[in-house]
């Protein structure tokens, strides 16, 4: 078995935009959209294929009405100074306005030392310079500095969404200037929406990468990359180098649809493992977003010899899911 193909995919089954972290205690704690967008759950395994069979926990639930009552997307799970944080993004209606969703940033906070236990307290929204369509944030610290990455509608540049930086001055607030590094331009970016999104962020080599997922979430959704060298200012635009063409794409050949919204990892000897999801069929009955089948798989991520990603191809699946 090739390095690439060292898990059995889907490691876990509908679960859409998957995150996982593996934490000091050994644990892979992971986190994902759910089909029904109703609720976000955690589950953890000591290893990555065993996530697949962990029991989840369901750590928050929407609420019936108000902004925190549909379509609750994207959770992604953090440990940050001694506390658990879980970044999510949620809406008031399942409607849209000219095209867009209204979704908003949030923060929920646990203390305890397991975030399977303990209480989540709502740290409320994650405020931004405009009260816009946003989503898809992610945290890093780099320098001593804890950063906010996330994706946003500009109300005065037409599509979707762009990417954007900030620090932070506590885990749920934003603080000095807020900087756009990445906007939907090439043909492959903008297929049926201009869409930046789902950032995902890893430090290795000296510089720290940015994937990104971009177009319609049917098999035209796709990955791209920015670069930065790690001594550069992260709030300087020109500092992010933009890959021309996507990193990783839809493969017919292996019967992978869509691969997108990744997350980074390591395996249990180290190496380093892109998570995301895709599907295993091209047509989709109705909506994209409604379609319940994007799995979440896992691979060997390579190395290029200039030490930049080598993200391949996806792989094809170890045992066939039927839609």
């Amino acid at each position: 078995m090739s390095h690439t193909q060292e898990y059995r995919n889907p490691i876990v089954e509908q679960r859409a935009d998957p995150w996982v972290y593996k934490h000091r205690d050994g644990y892979y704690y992971f986190t994902a959209s759910v089909p029904e967008y109703d609720r976000i759950e955690i589950r953890r395994s000591k290893t990555l294929q065993g996530l697949g069979e962990a029991q989840p926990v369901v750590a928050w639930r929407k609420y019936d009405t108000g902004p925190l009552s549909a379509n609750i997307w994207a959770p992604e799970i953090h440990f940050i100074d001694g506390k658990w944080y879980i970044y999510f993004a949620a809406a008031r209606t399942t409607e849209t306005n000219e095209g867009l969703f209204d979704h908003r940033m949030y923060v929920l906070e646990n203390a305890s030392s397991n975030p399977l236990e303990g209480e989540w307290e709502e740290k409320g929204q994650v405020r931004t310079r405009w009260e816009s369509f946003a989503l898809d944030a992610t945290t890093f610290e780099h320098q001593g500095e804890r950063y906010y990455v996330w994706a946003q509608k500009d109300p005065s540049i037409e599509g979707n969404s762009n990417l954007y930086i900030s620090r932070m001055s506590n885990s749920w607030t934003l603080t000095g200037e807020q900087v756009m590094i990445s906007t939907p331009e090439y043909d492959w970016e903008t297929i049926g929406f201009k869409v930046n999104e789902g950032p995902a962020v890893l430090k290795r080599n000296g510089r720290i990468f940015i994937s990104y997922s971009a177009s319609a979430t049917d098999h035209h959704y796709c990955m791209g990359l920015l670069t930065a060298d790690e001594s550069a200012n992260l709030l300087d635009p020109d500092s992010w180098v933009k890959s021309p063409s996507p990193v990783f794409a839809t493969d017919e050949a292996v019967g992978q649809f869509g691969p997108g919204h990744n997350s980074f990892t390591v395996s249990e000897d180290g190496r380093d493992v892109l998570v995301y999801h895709a599907r295993n069929y091209k047509e989709i009955d109705g909506d994209p977003l409604y379609d319940p089948n994007r799995h979440t798989r896992a691979q060997i991520l390579g190395w290029k010899e200039d030490g930049t990603p080598n993200f391949g191809v996806p792989v094809p699946d170890s045992a066939r899911v039927k839609p």
